[in-house]
């Protein structure tokens, strides 16, 4: 995990102060257009969990993903008509009724964008789910809890491998 220290004028905290995320890009005076040659790596996370998307907001802001977060399925339809992911993670529950949404969502990233990968994160899973899921076009399937560097692991394994043929009718 990298996290950056940059030095600050001299008060009574000290001479440093750790810094992530989008807070260090505002504190550099950077945007994602002056990072450097590389492009932007986009990433979506869906999940009705405001400190799940908080926190792989953050760490993955630090491994140079530029991420945007929704809680609902309108929100991301909306963030999906309007960008184009390279990855997206997503709750299969977004309601406490259903697995559905998460299902319908799977669906409507692949009618956006064939290419964006989709990687399913979810407490409610089971061998059933995870079938369904990937019949709609999940790529990978984990279940919560998992630690950050391995949704990072299986993220970049994503990234680096070619997306998977869709099925052709017969």
């Amino acid at each position: 995990m990298l996290v950056l220290v940059c030095p600050v004028k001299q008060s009574r905290f000290g001479t440093l102060k750790k810094v992530s995320g989008r807070l260090k890009q505002i504190w550099l005076g950077r945007d994602e257009r002056s990072l450097g040659e590389t492009p932007v790596r986009r990433l979506l996370v869906v999940d009705d969990e405001e400190s799940i998307c908080f926190s792989m907001s953050e760490y993955f802001s630090l491994q140079g993903y530029k991420v945007d977060t929704a809680s609902e399925l309108e929100e991301a339809e909306k963030l999906l008509d309007a960008t184009n992911y390279r990855v997206v993670i997503q709750d299969l529950r977004l309601t406490m009724t259903s697995s559905q949404d998460g299902l319908d969502m799977i669906k409507l990233i692949r009618a956006h964008n064939p290419q964006t990968r989709i990687v399913v994160l979810t407490a409610y899973g089971s061998a059933e789910v995870e079938d369904e899921a990937r019949r709609c076009g999940a790529d990978a399937f984990l279940r919560k809890p998992k630690p950050l560097s391995q949704v990072a692991q299986v993220v970049q394994g994503l990234i680096e491998s070619p997306p998977r043929q869709a099925a052709r009718p017969a």
